[in-house]
């Protein structure tokens, strides 16, 4: 709706600068018909007293088109410069509402960043590995998450369900392997993950799970495929 609104007011600065020039140059054909139509055996019998009277006369209407063609230079400037400013809001509107959807999880995205691999061991992979991993990766810097493509929020829920054969993640029903993506700087995430004794893989491993981790240079993430609901939350008004 607010672009709409955009190209209307641009459309009515155009409107009007067209008037103004029609406006002016109307004025100045009228100007130069009288000078066509003056007779110039009369200009020739008037006193000098009379043509210099004549003369100045001309000059202010002359200097009277000037200021008009002054004043409307700087309306078109002041249209164009209204434009102008109305565009850079408009362009960082876009940019922050970018932004927004980029940190709401509401767009795909890609960038560098690591890939964990986990896998049943002698023991099952629960819901509390994969909310242990996502808050090390989060720790360690990590941008984006998502498990199994299923993009991960502040608000997703991790939970087992019945006997941990499947663990629900944003209220969808996913079993293992996981794959478990991260987007950030790939170095300090891996770095944080493999840390000797008290990283996530050593950790996991210890009890008897598969886990594994791979750096890339891109890697890709998709949108939150749910409706994102705020229900109890209300920006404060802070006048």
């Amino acid at each position: 709706m607010k672009k709409i609104k955009f190209r209307a007011d641009i459309t009515a600065v155009t409107v009007v600068v067209f008037i103004v020039c029609i406006v002016l140059v109307s004025v100045m054909l009228m100007q130069f018909r009288t000078v066509e139509q003056t007779d110039i055996t009369e200009i020739e019998n008037m006193r000098e007293s009379e043509l210099r009277t004549a003369l100045a006369e001309w000059k202010s209407k002359t200097d009277d088109l000037s200021k008009q063609l002054e004043d409307a230079n700087e309306k078109i400037d002041e249209y164009n410069k209204t434009i102008t400013d109305k565009k850079e809001a408009s362009n960082l509107v876009d940019d922050e509402l970018k932004e927004s959807n980029i940190l709401l999880g509401k767009t795909d995205v890609y960038g560098e960043g690591v890939v964990v691999n986990l896998a049943d061991g002698e023991i099952a992979i629960e819901a509390y590995d994969l909310i242990d991993l996502v808050n090390e990766l989060r720790y360690a810097g990590a941008e984006a998450i998502s498990i199994n493509d299923i993009r991960i929020l502040p608000m997703t829920d991790i939970v087992d369900l019945g006997d941990y054969t499947y663990i629900s993640i944003n209220s969808q029903r996913t079993q293992g392997p996981y794959v478990v993506k991260a987007i950030g700087n790939k170095e300090q995430l891996s770095s944080a993950l493999n840390m000797k004794g008290s990283g996530f893989i050593d950790r996991i491993t210890s009890n008897k799970k598969v886990a594994s981790t791979e750096m890339e240079n891109k890697i890709e993430l998709p949108k939150y495929n749910q409706e994102l609901e705020i229900k109890y939350m209300q920006s404060v008004d802070r006048k």
